[in-house]
């Protein structure tokens, strides 16, 4: 998985931000972060319905039960959102994913406001394939 901050520097992070351009500008570069994706793994099964934009999220199970993320978007900002939740879930198993309640994190972090419409049903659709994807691994 990509360098990305664990939950609590995320919060820190985003705390440091002045104002929502500068929140902006964080989440796009830790999308940037993220590792590619190969075209492999850009397949149907992958693609997240609900979304404006293309976003493939995979997921694996490691032996010690924890689970993995990869992902991408053609979009640099909804790229950045799913870094944000890689982030939350980073770390967890299968059961820790379904029963942990993001939007709590998207609140804290003053996201949740200032997302357009569209953009927040493209991330509660990425939290719903990613709880769906991690019931089936449970």
């Amino acid at each position: 998985m990509a360098n990305l901050p664990d939950k609590q520097k995320l919060v820190r992070n985003f705390s440091r931000c002045p104002n929502w351009e500068e929140k902006y500008l964080y989440v796009i570069e830790l999308g940037g972060q993220l590792d590619p994706l190969s075209d492999e793994n850009r397949q149907e099964q992958n693609l997240i319905s609900g979304c404006q934009s293309q976003v493939w999220i995979v997921m694996n199970k490691a032996e010690n039960g924890q689970l993995a993320f990869l992902g991408d978007s053609d979009a640099a900002i909804v790229k950045g959102l799913l870094a944000v939740v890689f982030s939350l879930y980073h770390g967890l198993t299968a059961e820790e994913v379904i029963a942990l309640d993001v939007r709590p994190f998207f609140a804290e972090l003053e996201l949740s406001q200032h997302l357009t419409p569209s953009r927040s049903q493209g991330l509660e659709a990425m939290i719903r394939a990613i709880r769906a994807k991690a019931t089936i691994m449970a």
